[in-house]
């Protein structure tokens, strides 16, 4: 069962993040503040809800919340700063979006770059714990992911409506063939002998 809320008496929001591990694309993140009364029994870490219930849950999460917000650091960013320097940007961007300011943030993971003027607090599995972490794991998955499958379109040798932007066999193998697309992070060092940039 999800907490609703570490102190009931203030406006909370969760924040979490979606592709940090990812060979390709941007780094989302979602911040998310709940009524305390709101509760799905499909909600869950998005990495246990499969991809139809995340689909179920993201309109309803977006309808029910007091307000969320999706946004991005992008991959020259990520290559510019490092992806756990993007990462922050990127839910910093979210927090910043909501059109409710929160008075405490709840956020994913062991490590957080302090957002002006709001305390947090960093809750390890955080998206397994607090509901309204698992709703901003749930939103940050589903738009990054519809992101992946739009620029898919454009470059369909690397699977991505598939791996997401992860490092598959098959992503791997279509690197090793066709090099890397303007999406992928360059950064990473994804080939042992970095190959030239897709035309």
């Amino acid at each position: 069962m999800l907490s609703s809320y570490l102190d009931k008496n203030r406006r909370e929001a969760g924040c979490d993040e979606a592709g940090r591990g990812c060979y390709a694309g941007p780094v989302f993140a979602a911040a998310v503040i709940l009524p305390p009364d709101f509760h799905h029994p499909l909600l869950n870490d998005s990495k246990q809800v499969s991809e139809k219930n995340r689909n179920i849950l993201r309109p309803l999460i977006e309808k029910e919340a007091i307000a969320f917000a999706v946004a991005t650091a992008s991959v020259e960013e990520i290559d510019s700063i490092n992806i756990l320097q993007a990462s922050y940007l990127a839910m910093h961007r979210a927090i910043k979006s909501l059109k409710k300011k929160p008075e405490f943030l709840l956020i994913d993971g062991n490590r957080f770059k302090p957002y002006p003027k709001i305390k947090h607090e960093c809750v390890i599995k955080g998206d397994g714990k607090f509901a309204a972490i698992a709703a901003a794991s749930i939103l940050a998955k589903t738009h990054r992911d519809e992101y992946m499958h739009r620029i898919h379109k454009d470059f369909p040798q690397y699977g991505w409506d598939q791996n997401k932007g992860y490092g598959t066999a098959t992503h791997r193998n279509a690197l090793q063939t066709h090099g890397l697309s303007p999406h992928h992070r360059r950064s990473f060092q994804i080939l042992p002998t970095q190959m030239p940039l897709f035309r």
